[in-house]
């Protein structure tokens, strides 16, 4: 627990257990805190108090300032001070930066034991900031000394040795002055009911005329608008499969079929429309269209009255599903684990595997996990690298897990958010790393399929606002079946393809008269040629890298080396 994460083997507390305990100064004041940290057996606080003539009491045992604290009869400062003197160890709180987005103004403090860096807490005044500090700190280290306590009539077991770990994996909360400030929802707020009632509602109506499809709607993501009139569903998305064809080069094949996936390339497809609205040279069109010019950049940007959110039926495989449970001190036995489940995922042939286990085949598709791909969605935005030649980056406002009997959203929160904690202060202008709120959903109810129906397992759903029917795509062939309501063509590409995308881009780029954007001789120019979102996504590569959740897989340059 209290020990350093410099890669030394951590000290028993059955150990330092069996030592003399070393009196603590019993000075006057407010809590008896010291007023400045020090040494821990040799502190600062100690040597005054001597000096001044204080006599010293005996220390509490360890089992004892535990139980006053959580009797609450010690506050967690002194607690804390408690602790690093009995065991030894440097303890320090600070006070440091407030998280992005975070609302209103509040103060920050974060406790730092031997160097790790704890939970971030924040209060209207710093004494308030700095207990909600003390309190985090002492949320993730009691279970762990009391595990050791327990252990401590016993032989000192010998520890494992342990992989290096993220140093700053730390999750901040936002103290709330009311419900519309909390981060992670107990319950069903109101408007996280409202907009799985449009999702229901939207999926509902796209299957009336279709209850074979039915089935195809068990794994469900879909991206809303709010605005002053409410909730609105804009692009939608079902599967849970990619594809098991060969990597192939002329951008016709669906390579990753899962929800989220889906939902993201049909609301590219919601913003090529709006784009098209904006360059209109109607006026009644222009004025429809979700985007107007940005005071800040030569881009679009999304109109300031509209927020984005992100409705996700199950929790996205990879970092996402792991143990809401397992602790993240760097120095327990689950280290380990942590950083296993907590690191870069790839997804083959519908298994999910730690990037670390799984050397991506040069012809065979593999994708990464959606956990990570709403990392980096979260970072670059949900627009892409085409898209972002026009517009400023997009971001969702809050993310909505509707998963039937899920109760903790801290995997999601951890995988999505903390991973990518401090990139901001090196990605170029417009781009950041957006927290957003997380909250849980009611699930989707839906009818009964009529009949049994063929087997829907490796079909996906797609659909954004404009379109005139469902497309239905085979994910493991990557392209629509022969029954789809909507069919691009006879070779049935899907509309949600690369080469469809591209074919978008260049519609949108002349009627933008944007000139410089037509010499692109390949999808892959068009995409490497957007150079902020590429100097964006190598720094987001590097933090990843650096901070040990592994390096982040390149494509191959084939892959996307095609025209139309």
């Amino acid at each position: 627990m209290f020990a350093s994460n410099r890669g030394a083997r951590r000290t028993r507390f059955d150990q330092i257990l069996q030592r003399n305990h070393i009196g603590l100064p019993d000075f006057p004041g407010p809590a008896g805190i010291p007023s400045s940290p020090g040494r821990a057996g040799t502190s600062n606080a100690t040597k005054q108090g001597e000096a001044r003539g204080y006599t010293q009491r005996p220390r509490l045992p360890i089992k004892e300032v535990i139980a006053k604290y959580k009797s609450g009869d010690i506050h967690p400062i002194s607690t804390l001070y408690e602790l690093a003197e009995a065991l030894q160890r440097s303890l320090e709180v600070k006070e440091t930066s407030t998280p992005g987005n975070t609302p209103g103004f509040y103060f920050a403090f974060c406790v730092l034991v031997d160097g790790v860096t704890y939970q971030t807490g924040m209060g209207i005044t710093k004494k308030e900031a700095r207990r909600m500090a003390a309190e985090l700190a002492l949320k993730d280290l009691l279970p762990l000394l009391e595990a050791d306590l327990g252990a401590a009539t016993g032989p000192p077991p010998k520890a494992p040795p342990l992989p290096p770990f993220p140093e700053q994996l730390v999750c901040s909360e936002v103290p709330t002055r009311g419900a519309q400030n909390a981060r992670a929802l107990p319950g069903y707020s109101s408007q996280s009911e409202r907009m799985s009632q449009a999702v229901n509602a939207l999926l509902s109506g796209l299957l009336r005329d279709q209850p074979e499809f039915w089935p195809c709607g068990s794994t469900v993501a879909a991206f809303l608008l709010h605005s002053p009139a409410g909730y609105e569903v804009v692009a939608l998305g079902t599967g849970n499969i990619n594809t098991n064809r060969c990597i192939t080069a002329n951008g016709r094949v669906l390579h990753d079929s899962h929800a989220l996936v889906v939902a993201r390339r049909s609301l590219m497809r919601f913003l090529y429309r709006h784009l098209l609205m904006f360059f209109n040279k109607k006026q009644q069109l222009k004025q429809l269209s979700v985007f107007q010019r940005s005071a800040a950049s030569p881009l679009l940007a999304m109109r300031s009255e509209l927020s984005l959110h992100l409705y996700l039926s199950l929790l996205p495989k990879g970092a996402a599903q792991m143990n809401p449970t397992m602790r993240l001190n760097p120095m327990s036995t689950n280290a380990w684990e942590v950083v296993n489940q907590l690191s870069l995922h790839l997804v083959a042939e519908g298994k999910v595997f730690p990037l670390s286990s799984l050397e991506p085949a040069p012809s065979r598709m593999s994708s990464l996990s959606c956990s990570d791909k709403l990392t980096q969605w979260q970072v670059l935005g949900y627009q892409g690298a085409l898209l972002s030649h026009l517009v400023e980056p997009l971001y969702a406002d809050s993310i909505l897990l509707g998963e039937e009997g899920c109760s903790s959203i801290r995997g999601l929160t951890l995988a999505v958010s903390q991973r990518a904690e401090g990139v901001t202060v090196g990605l170029p202008l417009h781009y950041c790393m957006v927290r957003p709120m997380y909250a849980l959903a009611p699930p989707l109810r839906g009818p009964a399929p009529a009949g049994p129906g063929r087997a829907q397992r490796n079909l996906s759903l797609n659909w954004s606002q404009g379109d005139g029917a469902l497309e239905v795509v085979d994910g493991l062939e990557g392209v629509a079946v022969e029954d789809s309501p909507f069919k691009s063509s006879p070779e049935l590409a899907s509309r949600l393809c690369k080469a469809a995308m591209l074919s978008r881009f260049n519609l949108v780029v002349a009627e933008a008269e944007r000139r410089e954007l037509q010499r692109a001789v390949s999808y892959r120019e068009a995409k490497m040629t957007a150079k902020q979102y590429q100097e964006a996504k190598n720094i987001m590569k590097v933090h990843l890298k650096k901070n040990g959740f592994g390096v982040w897989p390149s494509k191959p340059p084939h892959s996307d080396n095609f025209n139309i």
